[in-house]
């Protein structure tokens, strides 16, 4: 077993090489160029949800109140009728990215921690690299990785974007894996 105190500098040291990888992969590269495309009559749907004054947060339109409801002929009108969506409001102004590239590293960590955490109980002192890759390397994947399906599976997000993060958090967890193993205590 190796304690968590003797893992900071893998943990610290992972995140950093996937903050600066996932950077260079979502700027540099046209890999998430189209992820996200624009909304056909932009300016009309912007004008006409603006009068609203929707608060940030996450929507679905229709929803219905009850299972009850949700069973109605009215609110089966609702769906067929459409638009049928996921919403997400964002607050109005310029886009930081400040917040989300801290919290983003900030996830990196935790996610390194996890790893350390799987990793620390399994495998001693002086492991073997590719022991210490594998644990390391499949820990980061899932965290990096399997939650996202969720949003496929469940609220239609496209399966194109869902594979293409999944192949992200692989790269991910590569570089956290081979972290590890250099980094693991000897």
């Amino acid at each position: 077993m190796v304690g968590p105190d003797a893992l900071w500098l893998p943990i610290l040291l992972s995140s950093v090489f996937v903050f600066v990888v996932s950077s260079i992969i979502h700027m540099m590269l046209p890999w998430h160029k189209n992820d996200y495309p624009r909304v056909p009559n932009e300016d009309k749907l912007m004008d006409a949800l603006r009068p609203l004054a929707v608060p940030p947060g996450d929507y679905m339109i229709p929803r219905a109140g009850s299972m009850q409801e949700l069973r109605t002929p009215e609110f089966a009108a609702k769906l067929e009728k459409g638009p049928v969506l996921m919403l997400t409001m964002m607050p109005n102004g310029p886009l930081s990215m400040r917040k989300s590239l801290v919290y983003w590293f900030l996830y990196s960590v935790v996610i390194g921690i996890f790893a350390a955490y799987v990793a620390g109980l399994s495998l001693p002192v002086g492991a073997p690299y590719v022991r210490v890759f594998q644990l390391t390397g499949i820990t980061a994947f899932i965290g990096y990785s399997l939650a996202i399906w969720q949003m496929s599976i469940w609220y239609r997000r496209a399966w194109t974007l869902t594979l293409k993060t999944t192949a992200d958090g692989l790269i991910y967890a590569v570089l956290t894996a081979g972290t590890f193993g250099w980094r693991w205590p000897h």
